[in-house]
């Protein structure tokens, strides 16, 4: 096989910020621990990118594995390369993984890559802010444009995490006349590892949603939802518990957590959840809650089946393509639904949820076994 390297820059850079990992970083590692021991790391600035020896390289990929930042480890190997005048024109020869988005649009970073004889092939995640740019923050969609366009013209090979993403790609090559170049659709697995049974973290009922809050996750609806919950129900309620970070342009519903007193004692907020506890509220759950309006993916739906946590999801394309009949889907907009749904998988002996719990039975779990399987032949056939 060729040589690898991997672009860890994005990687560094939220370690280096103390935030915890995204789905989209949790890819980032599980390709570190896959090729990490082979590779070689890539760091880039605004396109302007260094290759690091292969010593510097695991100093490096052992800081990401371990979650601990030696700061001026980092500061001294970072300095030497970016001071060296050589960088710039070495041969290096082979294939660059690069699963972030983060620097792709620049043309100088594939001219670097050109420089030193290697390939690039990138991980796509989504193009939602090409589809759905109302769910986004401004701007956004003229940079994710950039990248996407960029990679179609540059890249030797690209890798989709669904179907529903391939044909996404496929739509914006048309409309940008860019032939599309070899593509791969290759399923991710659960970015959370599998754990011992924990005891429960709440007593009482509760139902979980998992992810940043921003205007597509669908917080807001949910959080109304729950207030007419409280209401029908008062202190006999389930608890609705959100684990993530507060995102962008979710003022709404920031303003529904910390002024609705109807929801006081009712909703959980987890802005900093460690693996061990997310999973000790995936293993509890009721249900995992995901009304997304668009998904590109949707890790937390694969991450709840394989702890067969049932889940209640938006009748999205992607949803349907990664585990079939298995959730009960709804539409995000249909409160009256939700709600009968949610009240429905509250009981104790429930018929609704019980029946789904048998079809978890036969979901086929995405692993990254076979995700690396098909990577693997996937850069074989580029290298012929």
């Amino acid at each position: 096989m060729s040589r690898i390297l991997l672009d860890v820059s994005r990687l560094l850079t939220r370690l280096h910020n103390g935030l915890l990992p995204t789905g989209v970083d949790r890819v980032g590692l599980a390709y570190l621990k896959h090729y990490g021991t082979r590779a070689r790391a890539v760091l880039s600035e605004r396109g302007y990118s260094i290759t690091l020896s292969e010593g510097d390289s695991q100093r490096i990929f052992e800081m990401l594995l371990s979650a601990r930042l030696d700061r001026m480890a980092l500061c001294k190997v970072i300095a030497r390369y970016w001071l060296s005048a050589s960088w710039k024109v070495e041969d290096i020869s082979g294939v660059l993984l690069h699963t972030s988005h983060s620097g792709i649009e620049y043309e100088r970073y594939h001219d670097g890559l050109t420089r030193r004889k290697i390939r690039g092939v990138f991980l796509i995640h989504d193009l939602i802010p090409l589809t759905h740019a109302e769910y986004c923050r401004p701007a956004v969609d003229v940079k994710h444009r950039q990248r996407i366009r960029t990679a179609l013209s540059r890249a030797q090979g690209l890798i989709a995490n669904s179907e529903d993403t391939l044909r996404a790609l496929e739509s914006e090559s048309a409309l940008a006349g860019i032939p599309m170049p070899p593509s791969l659709v290759a399923h991710l697995a659960s970015g959370v590892l599998a754990r011992a049974p924990m005891p429960p973290l709440l007593a009482a009922p509760y139902f979980l949603m998992l992810g940043t809050i921003e205007p597509r996750k669908n917080h807001w609806f949910m959080l109304h939802i729950w207030r007419r919950i409280v209401e029908l129900l008062g202190d006999a309620a389930p608890k609705l518990v959100i684990v993530g970070r507060r995102g962008w342009e979710c003022e709404n519903v920031i303003d529904m957590l910390e002024r609705c007193h109807v929801l006081r004692g009712h909703v959980i907020e987890r802005s900093d959840c460690s693996d061990d506890e997310l999973h000790g509220w995936m293993q509890h759950s009721r249900a995992l809650l995901f009304p997304a309006f668009v998904e590109g993916y949707g890790m937390p739906l694969v991450e709840a089946l394989a702890l067969k946590t049932p889940v209640l999801a938006s009748n999205l394309r992607v949803f349907n393509e990664i585990a079939g009949d298995i959730p009960d889907y709804l539409d995000p907009l249909d409160g009256p639904d939700w709600i009968a749904r949610i009240l429905a998988y509250s009981e104790v002996a429930s018929p609704e949820r019980e029946a789904q719990l048998a079809r978890i039975e036969r979901f086929s779990e995405p692993t990254w076994s076979e995700h690396f399987s098909r990577v693997d032949h996937f850069l074989e056939t580029l290298r012929q």
